[in-house]
């Protein structure tokens, strides 16, 4: 697990813009097996590509007119419960991080894996969540 001092800022990049940090197993139950609304769930990492594409991805695209009800996030490697809950809704995907999974009424709709964030500019990662959010939201 990662020292919460490393993390800190790494979180705050996404909480500070709105997105709700969820940081137990019941937590995650409680925002994802729901019948109504959508939910998006950026799967935070230390990682330079959460960084550098992730992270900036998900604040641009949260700033589209059409938006998920919520907007969420766990930490990998600091949140373990969380993550592994988020992790068992995102099946038949495997573990990945980062990563985003779209939820419209308790359903997984789209999903968003590391080897697509890898290498890719944030605006190019962020107009194919807007385009889900304009599907799905």
């Amino acid at each position: 697990m990662y020292p919460a001092e490393v993390v800190a800022p790494f979180r705050a990049d996404l909480t500070s813009k709105g997105f709700k940090e969820l940081t137990s197993s019941d937590e995650v139950d409680q925002h994802l097996n729901v019948t109504e609304g959508t939910q998006l769930v950026v799967i935070n990492s230390v990682c330079g590509c959460a960084a550098r594409n992730a992270r900036p991805a998900a604040k641009i695209a949260i700033d589209n007119s059409k938006k998920p009800d919520e907007i969420l996030t766990v930490f990998a490697g600091f949140h373990t419960e969380a993550t592994n809950q988020v992790r068992k809704y995102c099946l038949p995907y495997p573990p990945s991080s980062p990563s985003m999974a779209l939820f419209k009424g308790g359903q997984l709709v789209h999903f968003i894996e590391r080897h697509h964030i890898e290498g890719q500019p944030a605006e190019v990662i962020a107009e194919n969540l807007v385009a889900a959010f304009d599907e799905y939201c």
